[in-house]
């Protein structure tokens, strides 16, 4: 079956960096676009940023554009996000998810898959 597991997560103090990878198995990796969203607490799940199936396109969502890159190894079936000039609003939990159109949408029910999430916290 399909897996989609995060990691990379932890405790980071504010302008600091992490790197988040997501290891993908049971799917045809280069098929599927590839996206980034969080979800704080009693928030909704926002999206974050997405790339396309080859790597060629990548959007993001305004609050992390030019902090945030996301890219995808294909031969290694693994997304990552770096995530630099971390602030204390960026903490939630972060989600990758896996999507077999090449529309890239930013609303959370129309991807296909998603891994459990990693914890990220950014403090002040």
């Amino acid at each position: 079956q399909v897996q989609l597991v995060e990691s990379g997560g932890g405790l980071v103090q504010a302008g600091g960096s992490l790197r988040l990878s997501c290891a993908a198995s049971g799917l045809t990796f280069s098929r599927y676009a590839m996206g980034w969203f969080h979800q704080a607490p009693g928030k909704e799940r926002e999206f974050v940023a997405a790339i396309s199936q080859s790597g060629a396109r990548t959007y993001y969502a305004d609050s992390v554009k030019g902090r945030f890159t996301i890219s995808r190894d294909n031969a290694k079936n693994t997304m990552y996000l770096q995530m630099n000039s971390l602030k204390p609003e960026d903490t939630a939990v972060y989600y990758c998810a896996a999507d077999s159109s090449t529309v890239l949408p930013r609303t959370p029910t129309t991807w296909d898959y998603w891994g459990q999430g990693t914890q990220v916290t950014v403090s002040s």
